[in-house]
């Protein structure tokens, strides 16, 4: 399952979507008003509010939700960024509903403001912030510092004031919130960092648009929710080792052999019915006393791969854990790809072409998933990939690559040719550990050789490896993930067995 991202232009398309479909657009700006003052009361107890009101639609959501929050006993002042003669539309009716009168953007104290909301600008800021607006995020922003000794709690309409919807910042002042409601869908920028750090927690809400919308408009990108995993179906994925996919691990020599053991271990847990290490004759012993569950084969380095590829029938394969950079490995990593075989490169299987990119973007094939962390990715792609956003730079790497790309972090980004991006933020900081992109790697290849796309196989790995780093918590390392994730499979295949349910009971009326 996945949860749809959308552009700020396409939800505002949304929006006269709904209003050439019968729905006032004041019944929008009323609910959506009405949506930041509900999240308000239930966080927080009452307490002098301040709304500071931009002059465009985001400034009509918060006169309206300063309304809301008055009738509920709150005591609220409301500081009007715009002459109130000069709104217009839908504005000058929630300035209407307001009904008092409104402080002026310049001269007021903040000492006495228990929360205050952001209602300045919203997800179609295209221009830096200045004049009184830019003064008042800036003094916001200092009085929000520890050594001020009390922090006063910003939540923001649609999105922080300076940060537009398509994860793009203005090069102006930029307030941080605590709380961020949108409307309707989230946006780029309430999942991508740094962006998402200044949203704090982020409430989605329904504000009425009606179906149909969703054959008007495209989704940017989607999130993921709960993956369609082959281990977590109600069949398991087959009842033959062989039929749950077979999957061949590349090691490193004699001491670089942890990482091809971990990615074996997740891709066994992931739900593979046969797992092989691949074993330079140096590190043939010391995989050999390691190894339990996972087979063991002899490799003879890059002009054995295709052969060992073909001899264990593999369906996937994962090239890079500290294989080593250099000759070596660039050599195995051609000859792997050169079968046509779903791979996984990470680590220095990527590294090792960081002078010779195109080399290896000649080589790729659609059915190869690359995982770099940051650092890795921008040896392989900033010399032309240079500006915007993660996300764009994912993209624009798996238009070049003409493949995968995963590109890790607190929100990972999955990108492929002819596919809706996913991002996946169900994930922990505590993975953020060494061997914790093995594992992952693992993982991924379990998904190929069971027969996912690459597409779905990253993203269903990437949210399974997240859903037990949050599981784990903590102290958590990299031999701990594979170990959760029969737990974390059984909970998913529960909770698609409840929605199902709940699909079928809809479906018929119930």
């Amino acid at each position: 399952m996945t949860t749809d991202i959308l552009a700020a232009a396409d939800c505002a398309a949304c929006d006269r979507y709904a209003v050439e479909n019968g729905v006032m657009s004041q019944s929008l700006m009323r609910k959506a008003g009405e949506a930041v003052a509900t999240a308000i009361r239930t966080r927080w107890a009452p307490r002098p509010v301040l709304v500071l009101a931009g002059p465009g639609n985001n400034g009509g959501d918060g006169l309206i939700a300063a309304a809301s929050l008055r009738e509920s006993g709150w005591p609220v002042r409301v500081v009007l960024f715009a002459e109130p003669a000069s709104l217009t539309d839908d504005a000058a009716w929630a300035f209407g509903v307001w009904g008092e009168a409104v402080e002026r953007a310049h001269g007021v104290d903040i000492d006495k403001t228990g929360l205050v909301v952001d209602a300045l600008f919203g997800a179609g800021l295209s221009q830096a912030i200045s004049g009184d607006a830019a003064r008042w995020i800036e003094q916001l922003q200092r009085a929000r510092t520890p050594q001020r000794g009390r922090a006063v709690p910003v939540i923001a309409v649609d999105l922080p004031s300076g940060v537009a919807g398509d994860a793009h910042m203005s090069e102006g002042s930029v307030l941080t919130a605590d709380l961020t409601v949108t409307f309707h869908a989230r946006k780029l920028a309430h999942l991508i960092e740094p962006f998402a750090g200044l949203c704090g927690e982020v409430v989605c809400a329904d504000i009425g648009i009606p179906d149909g919308w969703q054959q008007l408009v495209a989704p940017i990108a989607q999130e993921v929710v709960a993956p369609d995993w082959p281990a977590a179906r109600s069949t398991g994925g087959g009842d033959h080792k062989h039929q749950r996919g077979r999957v061949a691990v590349f090691s490193g020599g004699a001491s670089a052999t942890g990482a091809a053991r971990l990615a074996a271990r997740a891709a066994l847990r992931a739900g593979s019915g046969l797992v092989t290490v691949c074993s330079p004759p140096s590190a043939h012993l010391v995989n050999a006393g390691h190894l339990t569950a996972a087979m063991l084969t002899r490799w003879d380095g890059a002009a054995d791969t295709a052969r060992v590829l073909a001899d264990l029938r593999a369906q996937s394969a994962v090239l890079g854990p500290a294989m080593g950079v250099g000759d070596g490995s660039r050599e195995s990593v051609l000859s792997a790809l050169s079968t046509g075989l779903p791979l996984v490169l990470d680590a220095d299987a990527l590294t090792s072409f960081a002078d010779t990119p195109d080399i290896l973007f000649d080589a790729l094939h659609p059915a190869c998933v690359l995982t770099p962390h940051q650092g890795e990715f921008d040896r392989l792609f900033a010399h032309r990939l240079r500006r915007g956003s993660k996300f764009d730079r994912a993209v624009g790497a798996a238009g070049l690559a003409g493949c995968t790309v995963l590109l890790k972090g607190a929100a990972t980004v999955i990108a492929s040719p002819g596919r809706v991006p996913f991002i996946n933020r169900h994930a922990s900081a505590w993975l953020a550990t060494a061997g914790s992109g093995d594992v992952l790697a693992g993982m991924i290849a379990s998904g190929l050789a069971s027969g996912l796309s690459p597409h779905d196989a990253a993203a269903g790995a990437a949210w399974l490896h997240g859903a037990a780093g949050r599981r784990l918590g903590a102290g958590l390392i990299a031999e701990d993930l594979p170990e959760e994730l029969p737990a974390v499979l059984q909970a998913l295949r529960r909770r698609r067995h409840r929605e199902a349910v709940h699909s079928h009971l809809l479906s018929h009326g119930c």
